[in-house]
């Protein structure tokens, strides 16, 4: 392992460690940690670090791996912007989380920073950042989205003044289930491919976006965790739970990538809800605080 990957491969770990104890504090309950190596023999090598907590008080589900996979062959989800690259050898590694709080009134989060290499057909090895957060609200507060993109500006603020606005619209357009013609949430942002600042700028700027993430997410969470729902609430949140999972299985690169590169589909899956509904014909009633989510949340609009 070169001293770069190292580094990265430390700030990830460390990454993780932070989040998951941070959201054990809030919750009260404990992560399940399970260490993972593919076996000698399948297609991806590689180990990783799954964590989650479920049942939790706050939080019925909370997913946090980490992974450190090499593969004889880049899947087509990891090409689809660099052609030249299809089917070079790679080594991947990330940090990715989803949690799925219990009261329908705390948003649902994502967020995922990663580092790829690649050795292309001329020998030469290229490597980029991926990354990002976004926030899925079931009821919608105008502070919570300010809240969160006003964060996701200031980590980026350092890199560039283009990088909100560039990585905010990207986040709009990638987060967007084009079967429903309808946002997943309110954004936030998302890069990919990126490594246009070298090495270590473009790493700095993946652990930036990391490393704000618990200041983006844990005041809202902190806002509405005690607030009082009833059977209506929790009925409209497992519905749009829905989208989320169609989402990751329509349309979520991420989830191709591990799919398609063989990987630990148990721990690629962790994103999911562990409960969801789905009713034909759902329409909210107009005025109401669940079709409000739609006019209003579930729209691109620059939030700061």
């Amino acid at each position: 392992m070169s001293p770069q990957t190292a580094s990265v491969k430390s700030y990830l770990l460390g990454l993780q460690a932070s989040i998951t104890a941070a959201i054990s504090d809030i919750d009260g309950g404990s992560f399940l940690v399970d260490a993972w190596q593919k076996e000698p023999g399948e297609t991806l090598q590689g180990s990783g670090i799954t964590q989650i907590l479920e049942g939790g008080a706050v939080f019925e589900r909370a997913g946090c791996g980490f992974s450190h996979v090499r593969g004889p062959k880049l899947p087509p989800s990891a090409t689809h912007n660099r052609p030249e690259l299809s089917g070079a050898p790679f080594e991947a590694m990330g940090v990715s989380l989803v949690f799925h709080p219990r009261n329908p009134y705390v948003p649902t989060v994502h967020m995922n920073v990663r580092m790829l290499v690649a050795k292309g057909r001329d020998g030469v090895e290229v490597c980029w950042f991926g990354g990002g957060m976004d926030l899925t609200p079931f009821y919608g507060f105008e502070e919570d989205a300010v809240h969160f993109h006003a964060t996701c500006k200031e980590a980026l603020q350092p890199f560039g003044e283009d990088k909100y606005p560039r990585f905010k619209t990207w986040c709009d357009e990638y987060f967007y289930l084009k079967h429903r013609s309808e946002q997943r949430g309110v954004g936030g942002v998302f890069f990919d491919d990126f490594s246009e600042l070298g090495f270590e700028g473009s790493q700095a700027m993946m652990q930036s976006v990391g490393s704000s993430f618990l200041s983006a997410y844990l005041p809202i969470v902190e806002r509405h965790k005690d607030r009082i729902y009833g059977e209506r609430e929790r009925a409209f949140q497992l519905y749009r739970r829905g989208r989320y999972v169609e989402f990751n299985l329509v349309w979520d690169r991420g989830t191709h990538f591990g799919l398609q590169s063989g990987g630990r589909t148990e721990s690629i899956l962790l994103s999911m809800p562990p409960l969801v509904s789905w009713s034909y014909q759902n329409e909210p009633e107009a005025g109401s605080p669940e079709a409000d989510l739609y006019k209003n949340f579930l729209v691109r609009k620059d939030w700061v």
